[in-house]
């Protein structure tokens, strides 16, 4: 089975995705808690301001020493990444391929066939590509979730390609 998935179609740029490094990734989020936590989108500069703001007030008290505490934030972070059942978002990737404004459906193909959704649907999907700490190798590389979770316990498996339309 290829990890390698594709989107293509009525793009400006053809993209290709990787699942096996996005569990590197930060925009990664826990699967099992994603449909039941209120979703917000999140600005990326005010995040970042304010962890600077906070490591900064942190050296300030504490001076620049390594509280004892991120050893065990770090042996948590490990566990967690090697137990975990993850799902990134579908909106960068579309993002980045930059859509034709006339673009209108997503046709995702899979080994079964292909299964066509509205772009505005496609847009709050997210991706599963990890599943208790390990990759999707039988039925993957991705299984597709839509936004609301609607098809939470059966989604859209052995994902091939994805293209605009």
């Amino acid at each position: 089975m290829e990890s390698i998935v594709m989107l293509s179609g009525n793009v400006k740029y053809t993209i290709t995705l990787d699942p096996s490094v996005w569990i590197f990734d930060d925009r990664r989020q826990d699967l099992h808690t994603y449909f039941h936590e209120q979703q917000e989108e999140k600005d990326t500069l005010e995040e970042y301001t304010k962890e600077v703001s906070k490591h900064w007030d942190r050296e300030i008290i504490e001076g620049a020493v390594v509280p004892p505490t991120l050893k065990t934030e770090k042996k948590y972070l490990k566990e967690e990444l090697l137990t975990g059942t993850f799902c990134i978002p579908f909106k960068p990737f579309l993002t980045n391929a930059e859509v034709s404004e006339n673009a209108k459906n997503l046709v995702i193909e899979t080994v079964d066939g292909m299964v066509t959704i509205p772009l505005t649907v496609a847009e709050k999907m997210v991706l599963g590509f990890s599943k208790d700490g390990k990759p999707l190798r039988e039925d993957g590389p991705i299984h597709c979730y839509y936004g609301d979770g609607s098809n939470y316990e059966n989604p859209i498996k052995n994902v091939v390609s994805f293209k605009i339309e």
